[in-house]
């Protein structure tokens, strides 16, 4: 990053001091004008019907991105099932519309085929497949068997679990089919240990592998990287320590995710925090788990927790955006926000943007922390969109002020396109993965799954608080919270 001047660092520190650290309670009454909630709803039905609309229903695969749809993402399926019982919650569709579509969804994915070989399955070991074939549901190329992507689909199935709770046929199915799933997943297998590769970043033998692949080596093996370090793993380790059948024990944790945590922690823009430049790192294990007054031995010792340092995250990057150290068009305290998304082209690189040359990419992961900062202009909605029930009183002006300086270019049927680049109005250039305006740049054509689900949840835990009511009865989520050393708040009865 860009050294600091000192009248810059002086109005960072005056802005972070100015900026409530104490959130208002997500589900409680929250004050807000008729406008801002006007939009909220909007942008909550909206987000909802990307998922009703677009999901095939036959085999229950969530499209990854639309309108493109090249494949399915487990991930984008996850936020589906929650979505049915947020658009449920909401009147959106009936609650028998939304029991029967989720029942149907995980009788596919506990009926799909699992097994050791490299094709026609979508599974192996109870996880499945990063992405599946929109065309039978099986592993799509070479992509791996992936933990992270599993335990966002596993999100999905135990908050259908337990949001339909009703003494009925459909609803006791989506139960007992949601229990099978879970306990099917052999937590064990992804370990360290049973890899003959050591980890390339840091992990030990206790630590869990990002994701494994058939086809390498003898019997297959689990790549470099392990879940190791503050990232959006956490809720890997909170499902694996909470299964009833295959465990991890709390050593997975101490020895893997949280191993050293202290080399994350940082300041940026006055805000001290576990550092990860993407937004997505900060949000993904939230939407499920309400991390508000509950800690695990690190964040004890910090005095926080981790909804707070999801807040001081978010706060953050808006205050880096203000500040806009390298000088990109269109930044300021209402457009920001950075996370893994599509972006404009490699083509236009050493273009000139305010006098300087630049280097555009494509899909990455985006974001700025202490550590390092990835940034080429492109600003993504889910970022602060994801953020809303961390910091509701930046995010959505945010939001709104996006939706109103690009209107239906980015704000369309399905709520935010996947990003927009102010800076990129090369029109010679040229993008396969948006349009381009000569005064307003460049916005991308598709909506992609993993930005949809965590804006329609986060704003509905922001609103009501339902999405995390819900999983707080879950005992899967108890368990493996307790198993690592979590306590205090709701776990202890005070919430």
């Amino acid at each position: 990053m860009t050294p600091f001047t000192a009248l810059r660092f002086a109005s960072l520190l005056f802005l972070a001091s100015c900026t409530p650290l104490t959130p208002p309670e997500s589900g409680a009454a929250v004050r807000t004008d008729p406008p801002a909630e006007a939009f909220s709803e909007d942008l909550t039905r909206r987000t909802f019907r990307y998922f009703w609309d677009t999901t095939d229903t036959e085999r229950c695969l969530a499209p990854d991105r639309w309108p493109s749809n090249p494949f399915s993402s487990i991930a984008a399926t996850g936020f589906a099932l929650t979505a049915y019982g947020i658009g449920a919650e909401r009147g959106y569709v009936s609650r028998p519309d939304a029991a029967a579509r989720t029942r149907d969804c995980l009788r596919f994915y506990w009926t799909a085929p699992q097994g050791p070989q490299a094709e026609g399955v979508a599974g192996h070991k109870g996880f499945f497949y990063h992405f599946l074939k929109n065309d039978d549901g099986t592993r799509r190329g070479n992509t791996e068997l992936s933990t992270v992507d599993t335990s966002l689909l596993l999100g999905g199935v135990l908050f259908a679990q337990s949001y339909f709770d009703r003494d009925n046929p459909v609803e006791r199915e989506i139960r007992d089919l949601a229990e099978k799933i879970y306990r099917r997943v052999d937590w064990t297998f992804v370990q360290r240990e049973n890899s003959t590769i050591p980890s390339g970043n840091g992990g030990s033998g206790k630590a869990i592998a990002m994701g494994w692949y058939p086809e390498r080596g003898n019997g297959g093996d689990f790549g470099t990287h392990d879940w190791v370090g503050y990232n959006e793993g956490m809720l890997v380790y909170v499902l694996a320590a909470g299964s009833p059948t295959h465990p991890v024990g709390k050593d997975a944790w101490d020895t893997g995710w949280a191993a050293d945590l202290e080399k994350d922690w940082g300041s940026f823009y006055g805000y001290e925090h576990l550092q990860f430049e993407p937004l997505f790192g900060h949000q993904y294990s939230h939407v499920w788990v309400d991390f508000r007054g509950i800690r695990d031995a690190f964040m004890a010792r910090k005095g926080i927790d981790y909804f707070e340092n999801s807040r001081r995250a978010t706060l953050s990057q808006r205050a880096y955006g203000i500040d806009n150290p390298n000088d990109w068009i269109g930044y300021s305290g209402d457009l920001w926000g950075w996370t893994a998304s599509d972006g404009p082209t490699a083509a236009a690189n050493g273009r000139l943007v305010n006098g300087k040359p630049r280097t555009f990419m494509g899909y990455s992961a985006r974001g700025a922390s202490s550590h390092r900062v990835v940034d080429d202009g492109t600003i993504v909605p889910t970022a602060a969109g994801g953020s809303v029930a961390f910091a509701p009183e930046v995010t959505i002006p945010a939001l709104m002020s996006m939706r109103d300086a690009y209107g239906d270019m980015l704000y369309a049927q399905y709520g935010f396109k996947d990003a927009f680049n102010p800076s990129y109005t090369f029109v010679d250039a040229g993008s396969r993965s948006g349009s381009i305006d000569p005064v307003k740049g460049w916005v991308a054509h598709d909506y992609l799954g993993i930005d949809q689900g965590p804006i329609l949840a986060m704003m509905e835990n922001h609103r009501t608080g339902l999405v995390w009511k819900v999983m707080r009865k879950n005992p899967h989520i108890r368990r493996g919270l307790e198993r690592l050393g979590f306590s205090g708040g709701w776990l202890s009865g005070t919430r």
